[in-house]
Formats: structure tokens, C-alpha cells, sequence
């Protein structure tokens, strides 16, 4: 059921009939796991989720990724398992041909770019939609298999916020943002992001809030543990910002390359800002001090380049499925040394490759 909406006339009627099919086959008696990502569009979309969930009587439990982690990982499959699950709901976080976990009802709930379509599982996917919704605008539209949600909405505008989806001309957004406003919004998305950017990458401050703010102020004017723990992950963000944004491109043809290394996830926004001053280049950052043994890099460009494609074109052998994915303009990856160091010298970079 991949692009379940790219064919369907009422998209929002469409996703609340995938969470329907899902919920109608699940046992109310165990919960329902709600698989998200920790970034502001899939913290958001599992808040949702959850919350509209919980009130229409189920047991609902959010399990954000750590770092590093896919969806099919071992230890996260052994996560969901310990919950005993009826059905699970995974958000934000790719399209696959392998299911998650097999022999439970699951729905997929994404708008990246799919690499194959789960067997056993419903698909929910904005892929193809224009413009593209983010997974929380789909999460929120499946919601409404569950009644109301309206007052959720300010959460599926974080989702869009996050994903750069402001300029798409969402009316859910201009909506959100009359009724909470679009600074508050956008402050909110900000403080949001900030954990899992960090060394420690710990997104549960951030979806604690989500679960129970009533809008984006109880985050941006909060007092308690985790809104000061927000404030405090910004300003570390901030600083590994301010170093890694120092060091100069090298470039080789059409990719300009910034290595550098950071225990926090800075290498997204350090692709997207040399993207706005190197415009004829394919943008890499590289970050090799994110995780022990590894390289982790975000691709970004202004050239209309399909960064999947180019990827795929100088893909090691060794790369898993970590390497690839997401969308045609925003994508990355994360490589072993040994294969990071075959990809560098593919790329015509030798001079970037790193010590094992």
C-alpha cells in the first residue's frame, strides 16, 4: 500500500481509514506501541498519536529512536516486543520492505522517499502527495478516526514547522498558527529539536512536554525539569554550531565537503547552511565524532540534484541501510570507517578519509 494517499481524492479520509484498518484487528486489551523518531516532525506525529489514542480509550505507549537507531534494529524490535503489543504504529521513521516486527498489525506512517512496501503492514504514505505533508499533518489526519482533534492541531503545525513545510500552503497551518500563533510555533520547534541534537540525544524531555502541553507556549514559557532541559540543549547545540560552522569545504568538482567532529547532531544544519553559499555544489557534512566507529553525514544541495540518486551512484559495499534515505534534497547517512573511507575516494577525496 505504498502512496496509500498519492491516489486518493480525500487524503485526510484516507488516513484515518489506514489507522481504522490497523485498530480494527487490535486486541484493546494490550497496547498499542507508537514507534516514532526524535526529531520534531516524528516527536510530534507520536504525541499525537498517542494522546488521541489514550482519550479514545486504549493503552498507547511512545517509543522514540535513540542514537543511531533505525526502526529495524535489534535492540528496538526487542523494545517493542517487551510491551506485548497489539498493534504498532511507526512514525517518521522510513518505508521498507522489511517489516518492523512481524506477526503484529502495523501501520507506517512516513513521507520519505519509500524503498519498498512492509509486508503484513498498512501504509500510510505522503510520498507523492503535493505539496508533501509531514508524518505529524498525517498522523493528525488519522487521528480523526478517533474523534475531534482539533485541539492537537497546534502539534501537527510543529511537524510541518520542522520539516520545512511552512511555505507549502497547509491550511492546517495558517490554522495553527492564528490560533497559537507563528512565533510561539516556531520557538517551540526549535527548543523541540534541540535534544536530540545533543551528545546524549535524548529525546524524552522534548516528547514529555508534547504528551501534555496544551500548545506551544506551556514549551517555550515552561519552568519545570524538562522545559529547562530544552534551554540547556539549545545552548549546547548552539556551541557545537559555533565551532563546526568554522571550518572551511574542500572541494573536488561538485561536492564541497565539511569534515568535522562533534558529539552532537550538527551535521544536518551545517549541510544546510553552506548549501545557501556553495549553490552549484552537492553539500556533505561529515561528522566523524557523532558515534564511535562511525561516520555520519548529511547531503544537501541548491543544484535540483536528486541526492538519493547520487548517493546511490557512489554507494561502498559495506553500507547498510543507514545510507540513503530521505528525501530527494535532504538526505545523509552514517557509514563504518572502512566503508567511509571507500566512499571519500570514490568521491575523489582521499585526503578525507579517517583513521580506523
Amino acid at each position: 500500500m505504498i502512496g496509500v494517499l498519492a491516489t486518493a481524492h480525500q487524503p485526510q479520509v484516507a488516513a484515518a481509514e489506514a489507522l481504522n484498518d490497523v485498530l480494527r484487528q487490535a486486541d484493546r486489551a494490550r497496547p498499542v506501541a507508537v514507534l516514532c523518531h526524535f526529531d520534531a516532525d516524528g516527536l510530534a506525529a507520536g504525541a499525537i498519536l498517542v494522546r488521541a489514542l489514550s482519550r479514545a480509550g486504549w493503552s498507547a505507549t511512545p517509543l522514540p529512536i535513540g542514537k543511531g537507531e533505525t526502526a529495524w534494529d535489534e535492540a528496538v524490535r526487542r523494545r517493542i516486543l517487551a510491551l506485548a503489543p497489539s498493534a504498532l504504529i511507526v512514525a517518521d521513521l522510513g518505508t521498507r520492505a522489511e517489516p518492523v516486527l512481524e506477526g503484529v498489525q502495523t501501520l507506517v506512517v512516513d513521507h520519505h522517499t519509500p524503498t519498498g512496501e512492509p509486508a503484513g503492514a498498512v501504509t500510510l504514505s505522503g510520498h507523492g502527495l503535493e505539496p508533501e505533508p509531514t508524518t505529524a499533518l498525517l498522523a493528525w489526519w488519522a487521528a480523526g478516526a478517533l474523534g475531534d482533534q482539533a485541539d492537537l492541531l497546534w502539534l501537527a503545525a510543529v511537524g510541518l514547522i520542522g520539516d520545512m513545510a511552512e511555505e507549502r500552503g497547509f491550511p492546517e497551518l495558517a490554522e495553527a498558527q492564528a490560533r497559537w500563533g507563528k512565533t510561539a510555533l516556531r520557538d517551540a520547534v526549535s527548543l523541540i529539536n534541540a535534544p536530540r541534537r545533543t551528545a546524549a540525544a535524548d529525546p524524552w524531555p522534548a516528547l514529555r512536554l508534547l504528551l501534555s502541553a496544551d500548545g506551544p507556549k506551556a514549551i517555550t514559557k515552561g519552568e519545570d525539569v524538562d522545559a529547562r532541559a530544552l534551554v540547556d540543549a539549545k545552548q549546547e547545540v548552539r556551541e557545537a554550531m559555533e565551532a563546526a560552522k568554522r571550518v572551511a569545504p574542500r572541494i573536488v568538482g561538485d561536492v564541497a565537503m565539511i569534515r568535522f567532529s562533534s558529539g552532537c547532531q550538527v551535521h544536518p544544519l551545517v549541510a544546510q547552511q553552506w548549501r545557501g553559499r556553495l549553490r552549484d555544489k552537492i553539500v556533505l557534512a561529515a561528522n566523524t565524532g557523532y558515534r564511535p566507529g562511525w561516520v555520519h553525514f548529511a547531503a544537501r544541495s541548491a543544484t535540483g540534484r536528486n541526492l538519493i540518486d547520487f548517493l546511490a551512484e557512489h554507494r561502498p559495499p559495506g553500507a547498510d541501510d543507514r545510507y540513503g534515505n530521505g528525501h530527494a534534497q535532504a538526505t545523509g547517512g552514517a557509514l563504518r570507517i572502512p566503508d567511509w573511507n571507500a566512499f571519500v575516494a570514490d568521491l575523489g577525496l582521499p585526503d578525507q578519509q579517517v583513521d580506523a
